[in-house]
């Protein structure tokens, strides 16, 4: 049944698989969810013909505002997020799939402004990062002394840039990062989206202090991109297009499988290709 309100105008950023998904249940089933799909922009717009209505097919993302979205969902990139996240936030709410891009201060703190002056709420895509409210607790409480978050997946499912692409795996498991999730997220913008999400989920250890661990095991078997589910659409919260401060949203992240006992050792989280994609509101 159709619900009884104005639709929700959302536009989307990027059409590859993840994209592809959410354009597809849009669709089909954005009306009976009180959503409505106004356009979806690719860097590629060949990839969108046959499949994206003429009609919603943006060619300039720069011409956004013409569409009057209420919610611009990026699926992209993180440079996406660096070049036109400001801008998207002077028009709509953005929904961050990228979260790696929020590694670079100057984008965060672009962002935060954006979001103060335009009255625009930002939200992060946590990936494949279950139990965030819990290590989000676990961080007001005092308790979270530190963050440690290893990825491990089969070297042909990197996309990875700078020093590290030239990394080679030396056996069956090869630690090609240790250290800092803000120093990793530049070289594996598409690698270290959880642990991104981790970093603002652990307020008080940040980018700077939570701990990414990238791994390449050949004992994994490549996975393609698993789809979003119609859940996504769901989770989207009604207050989604009401006035909101960045700061009560973008900086109350989560991260993990953890309790709030402060006598707990310090939290590890270990993630495969095979975890979920799901989101939540910062």
């Amino acid at each position: 049944m159709a619900l009884d309100r104005v639709p929700r105008r959302v536009g989307v950023v990027g059409y590859g698989r993840l994209g592809q998904s959410l354009v597809s249940h849009l669709l089909a089933q954005g009306p009976e969810l009180g959503l409505e799909l106004v356009f979806v922009w690719n860097r590629d717009p060949g990839r969108m013909a046959g499949s994206v209505p003429p009609s919603l097919q943006l060619h300039n993302l720069a011409a956004l505002g013409e569409r009057h979205p209420d919610l611009v969902v990026e699926v992209a990139h993180p440079k996406i997020i660096h070049e036109f996240g400001a801008q998207i936030l002077h028009h709509a709410n953005l929904l961050v799939g990228s979260p790696s891009a929020l590694a670079d201060q100057t984008t965060e703190q672009q962002l935060l402004e954006a979001s103060h002056h335009w009255d625009h709420a930002v939200f992060v895509a946590r990936g494949a990062l279950w139990g965030t409210e819990d290590i989000t607790r676990l961080d007001a409480a005092g308790g979270l002394q530190s963050l440690r978050v290893t990825m491990a997946t089969h070297p042909d499912g990197f996309r990875l840039e700078g020093p590290l692409a030239a990394a080679q795996s030396t056996g069956p498991r090869t630690v090609l990062y240790e250290g800092p999730v803000r120093g990793l997220c530049p070289f594996a913008p598409r690698n270290s989206n959880t642990m991104a999400a981790a970093a603002l989920a652990a307020r008080s250890l940040g980018f700077d202090r939570v701990i990414g661990v990238l791994v390449a095991d050949r004992r994994l078997l490549p996975a393609p991109l698993q789809a979003w589910d119609p859940p996504l659409l769901r989770s989207l919260p009604p207050e989604t297009t009401s006035s909101s401060d960045l700061p009560s949203h973008h900086h109350r992240p989560t991260p993990v499988l953890a309790s709030l006992s402060r006598d707990l050792p310090p939290v590890s989280v270990k993630i495969t290709d095979s975890s979920p994609c799901t989101v939540w509101r910062l």
